[in-house]
């Protein structure tokens, strides 16, 4: 089967690998894989060879959005049948440690999530033509619910995570500032939340003009005028809840003074690795609540079922399909934000 190697910072290969041989385990399931998304964090480890903290030590297979067929299921599986289409969370956590029994199954201790550097050896991903996961992992979807938005479940599942964390913004003003995939995925999970008013900010009209297609109420380009945004920080500040999808430091910076007293910022983005200057004082003044967020647990079966009944609607964000072949092209479309949102593989 075809892969989607990542040997390196720039150095990506589609590398011919045979399948694994063994028989399947009595809760496993062998799938094949259809449609992948190429995500923020695959193009962190393409162009710089990590993300964050988590350096590329060794080949790994990219990719962790990813929908396909079921071929062939354990003898103990009952929750998928053989040719039902599916999607796969990547998320493995342990179910055994202090945070899995708490609930908070993305803060696993023992999480094994696919494409990712965090552990070494790698934990190996999704960009491949054949897959076998634990049962758990799979999430029925419809027959007739196409494999490109049902690929689409993982993202939906971060933006929805990340409008957890920002509860409650039900009639709330939010500011989402950076308008890439996930920023414009969050505009779609808070208008489904039930917020009010929805400001985006980004540097680039093109990801701005699909921000306000998907329902952002106002869009600012900030790198035309960096004063935009002045008015919102008199007073006290004006938004209830800020969601911070950049990973760019002046945004991060910015929403302090953005966010009104006793408001909530959300941070979604990576920042850069490095020291970051925060402006904690303005922050403990103004009694802000700074919150993290990072990956999902339950949304990811939420998310799959939104856009399985047409509650969220992602279609607007599928720009480009690439055959697994020409994968360092889909790379390189999904880097150009001018021309693209959300580039997806067909394996």
């Amino acid at each position: 089967m075809k892969t989607c190697t990542l040997f390196g910072a720039g150095d990506l290969r589609i590398i011919d690998q045979p399948e694994a041989d063994e028989p399947l385990g009595a809760n496993e399931v062998r799938i094949r894989a259809r449609m992948g998304g190429i995500c923020g964090s695959d193009l962190h480890y393409f162009h710089e060879g990590r993300v964050g903290n988590f350096a590329v030590r060794e080949p790994l297979v990219l990719g962790h959005e990813v929908s396909g067929e079921v071929e062939q299921i354990g003898a103990s599986v009952s929750r998928v049948r053989v040719g039902q289409r599916v999607a796969v969370n990547p998320s493995l956590p342990c179910n055994g440690c202090d945070f899995c029994l708490q609930g908070m199954g993305n803060q696993c201790r023992n999480m094994r999530f696919f494409g990712s550097a965090a552990l070494t050896p790698h934990v190996q991903g999704v960009f491949k033509q054949a897959l076998r996961v634990p049962e758990s992992q799979c999430v029925p979807v419809p027959d007739d619910l196409d494999f490109s938005l049902a690929a689409m479940g993982e993202p939906l599942a971060v933006a929805l995570h990340a409008v957890q964390r920002a509860m409650p913004i039900t009639g709330r003003r939010v500011l989402i500032s950076g308008a890439g995939p996930i920023g414009c995925l969050v505009v779609l999970a808070a208008r489904h939340a039930g917020a009010a008013h929805i400001t985006v900010t980004d540097l680039m009209d093109a990801p701005l003009a699909m921000a306000a297609r998907v329902g952002a109420d106002q869009t600012l380009h900030v790198a035309n005028d960096a004063d935009l945004l002045r008015a919102y920080g008199e007073g006290k500040g004006h938004f209830d809840a800020v969601i911070e999808c950049s990973g760019a430091v002046m945004a991060m910076q910015s929403a302090v003074s953005l966010a009104r007293a006793g408001g909530v910022i959300v941070q979604v983005g990576f920042p850069p690795v490095g020291d970051q200057t925060f402006p904690i004082n303005t922050a403990l003044v103004k009694e802000i609540e700074y919150r993290g967020s990072f990956r999902f647990h339950p949304e990811f079966e939420w998310a799959i079922d939104f856009i399985a009944r047409g509650k969220i609607d992602v279609t607007p964000l599928l720009t480009a399909t690439f055959p697994i072949g020409e994968a360092v092209q889909a790379f390189e479309a999904a880097t150009d934000r001018s021309r693209h949102m959300k580039v997806q593989l067909e394996l």
